[in-house]
């Protein structure tokens, strides 16, 4: 299955507002080459991906507990990696004061904002989710990330 089909897989019954990495993918409505052209490698945002890029840019002054690590955006997808913490702390197994703010509701605000500056909807309706577990696969996941335009020709998403 592909990642940005309309199945939920979200892990049922984890708390995503805990502090942690959560990698996530988001794809474009029908999955229109519309957020960039990639060009020997390098990405060439279109107008609204410039708007994504800025909103992604200030995630962290909307919700004061989330950090963006890591993030490309794909003519027809972006991958992030974001980060919730609690007062510092992370990978904490029971956060004392957990996060306010959830995986989902940040996502989903966010498609929110950034369709209503493109004009319509700019996403599929789902996204994808993976709960990262360690430094190990932290470190791995930024890697793909980056050498993703790279590896755009062969990519799932392009179509």
């Amino acid at each position: 299955m592909r990642s940005c089909d309309r199945k939920s897989i979200r892990l049922k019954d984890y708390n995503y507002s805990q502090p942690g990495y959560y990698f996530i993918t988001i794809c474009t409505i029908n999955r229109d080459n519309i957020l960039s052209n990639i060009i020997q490698d390098s990405i060439n945002l279109s107008k609204i991906g410039q708007t994504v890029m800025n909103h992604l840019n200030n995630i962290n002054l909307v919700y004061e507990n989330v950090n963006l690590d890591s993030n490309v955006i794909m003519p027809n997808h972006i991958h992030l990696i974001l980060e919730l913490h609690d007062n510092g702390r992370l990978w904490a197994a029971a956060p004392t004061n957990p996060p306010i703010f959830s995986i989902p509701r940040i996502v989903n605000s966010f498609k929110t904002l950034t369709s209503k500056k493109y004009g319509s909807t700019l996403w599929q309706r789902g996204y994808y989710d993976h709960v990262i577990r360690g430094e190990s696969e932290l470190n791995k996941i930024r890697e793909y990330i980056i050498n993703n335009p790279a590896k755009w020709q062969e990519d799932e998403y392009n179509v």
